[in-house]
């Protein structure tokens, strides 16, 4: 059966209204029963919740349709629909990034605290993982998130995006390959992660130069996110000197009172950073050899819509 013809249902007669509604609503609870990794599966191939959360609006629209009684592994038949309409949006979001105004981060959740501790789950939306999927072709995206995440078979895979399974090994292959080379060399625990970061806190909200020295990584590169609303720079901002001197110099100069508050967001130890008492966005981290390796702040204010609220995300 194939997801864009639909399913054959032979000469059966047009379903009453009531049977109508009754397939809906248990399409509908079918498709509740799994919404949680549908989001997490478009997420992670876009880095954007309000995508994602169309992907699961244009993939409840399509499921409603299908006659669930010719589906066999509703799971993977929603997965493959939810896959393609991903395939198809992060496609169009090339465009839309290469328009965007100044560097682009992917939109952070606020997650539950215990998620930190799913090492799996916390290390695949991590904001670090995040942006070296970025680097990688959509089709690559789709197959390393489908492969290397959710375990989905080759099989599986080549229905989803249209390829041989010969084919999709290869990309497969590939694109493991080219995130190796860059994701962090090794797991950092969420304690570990969390007093990286409260040190971190305590020199920025101090201005204490030789603090963020000794907390920053030689090669450190931060990376902030405006969007072209708030003021963000331009380009990556690389070593722990520059990245010192900005920190503590930008403070100075604006004269404000900045103060940081623990939280966990995409699965990781982060801070939520406040301005006069006004939320001015969240910064994540990448921690290695108990050093911050990457800092990536997030501005924009249509990317922090998702910080109030905990966002749930699953493998299963």
């Amino acid at each position: 059966m194939n997801e864009r013809s639909g399913p054959t249902t032979g000469t059966a007669e047009p379903m009453a209204g009531g049977d109508r509604m009754a397939c809906v609503s248990e399409a509908t609870e079918t498709f509740l029963v799994h919404r949680n990794l549908l989001f997490t599966v478009a997420y992670e191939m876009l880095g954007s919740a309000a995508d994602a959360e169309d992907v699961l609006q244009e993939t409840w629209l399509r499921w409603v349709k299908v006659d669930a009684a010719q589906v066999h592994g509703q799971r993977a038949y929603l997965v493959r629909i939810a896959t393609r309409r991903s395939l198809d949006r992060l496609r169009t979001m090339k465009r839309r990034k290469e328009a965007y105004v100044g560097p682009w981060l992917p939109e952070p959740l606020l997650t539950a605290p215990d998620v930190a501790e799913d090492v799996e789950l916390a290390e695949s939306v991590s904001m670090a993982l995040m942006l070296v999927l970025e680097t990688l072709s959509p089709t690559e995206r789709v197959v390393f998130v489908l492969r290397e995440v959710f375990d989905v078979s080759y099989d599986e895979i080549s229905a989803a995006v249209g390829k041989t399974p010969a084919a999709v090994r290869q990309i497969a292959h590939r694109a493991r390959r080219h995130v190796d080379a860059r994701r962090p060399r090794e797991v950092v625990s969420p304690s570990q992660t969390r007093a990286v970061l409260a040190s971190f806190q305590r020199a920025v909200e101090t201005r204490d130069l030789q603090g963020l020295l000794d907390v920053l990584a030689p090669e450190v590169v931060l990376i902030s996110d405006g969007g072209g609303v708030k003021q963000a720079a331009p380009q990556p901002i690389i070593g722990a000197g520059k990245v010192a001197r900005m920190i503590v110099s930008g403070l100075g100069k604006a004269g404000i009172a900045l103060a940081g508050e623990p939280t966990v967001v995409n699965g990781n130890p982060a801070l939520l950073l406040c301005v006069d008492g006004e939320i001015d966005g969240v910064i994540a981290a990448r921690v290695e050899d108990a050093r911050i390796t990457g800092l990536y702040y997030v501005r924009n204010p249509q990317k922090l819509t998702r910080i109030a609220s905990e966002t749930t995300l699953t493998l299963k």
